[in-house]
């Protein structure tokens, strides 16, 4: 096991990549599972997926301790948005390790209160080689801080290049969170939503940022050799159909996601490398 840059904390998984959860993840987004040999660009999220104890949760269900391990006070947990750079494809049929550190972790003040930002890294490998290096950063905020839910925060038209839809609702959430072993309750318990201050149930931004990397994928952009950067502008509730738009035109390419109100709620650039 290799040390953290951090010198805090690193854990290493390994598993074995087979077709079943990525089958799952198709039928949720209602497509052919694209390939039988390699996975789609953010796919990989469904895979080494923490299978803690249920005494390891916290009430909202996420995991006490672990990278990152929340900060004392802040027990409301956000994902903020992050960076994939793909070197290469993740095939079916071979192990793939996973090593994970935390890199830093930054406090702000934001207009609700202090923020914890914690930045982690992720490093895929497979045969000996890197093929996925990511960061992810997540954000917690104090218990006691209301969600910001911007009341009229419109992201104008969507990009006149490629688009798609997706329609979101209980079940679709459901389901996400199941794929991807997530077990915070802001997706499926309403009441617990409600006491986080939002008027729903949160759509996953992962969800989003996936998305939005499927419209890339499905107009022809290689994301291999590639950085999908995403940030997760607002957060979005309920049952609704989300539009999803690119401009694949411009350098780098750009994508939104909107929300049935035509709000912004993420958005990405692709960086060739």
């Amino acid at each position: 096991m290799t040390e953290p840059r951090s010198g805090k904390q690193v854990d290493v998984r390994t598993e074995t990549i087979d077709s079943g959860p990525a089958e799952a993840l198709a039928g949720l987004l209602e497509v052919d599972l694209p390939s039988r040999d390699v996975l789609p660009p953010l796919w990989h999220w469904i895979y080494l997926v923490e299978r803690s104890r249920q005494s390891e949760l916290g009430p909202d269900g996420h995991l006490r301790h672990g990278i990152p391990t929340p900060p004392a006070g802040a027990a409301v947990r956000m994902f903020a948005g992050g960076r994939v750079t793909t070197r290469s494809w993740v095939r079916f049929g071979a192990p793939v390790t996973r090593t994970t550190r935390l890199l830093r972790t930054v406090v702000k003040q934001g207009r609700q209160g202090p923020l914890t930002i914690a930045t982690v890294a992720h490093e895929w490998e497979q045969g000996g080689t890197l093929v996925i290096a990511e960061e992810q950063d997540i954000v917690y905020r104090v218990a006691a801080a209301r969600a910001a839910v911007p009341a009229d925060a419109m992201g104008g038209e969507p990009f006149a290049g490629p688009r798609l839809t997706f329609a979101v609702d209980p079940v679709v959430l459901f389901r996400f969170s199941a794929l991807t072993y997530n077990a915070h309750r802001i997706h499926y318990d309403a009441g617990y939503a409600a006491g986080e201050g939002y008027p729903d149930l949160v759509v996953h931004g992962p969800l989003q940022a996936l998305l939005m990397a499927e419209l890339l994928r499905r107009s022809g952009q290689d994301l291999q050799g590639a950085t999908f950067s995403y940030r997760l502008v607002a957060p979005t509730f309920g049952a609704q159909t989300l539009t999803i738009s690119a401009d694949i035109d411009r350098t780098p390419a750009e994508v939104r996601v909107q929300d049935g109100a035509a709000r912004l709620t993420a958005s990405a650039t692709l960086h060739r490398t």
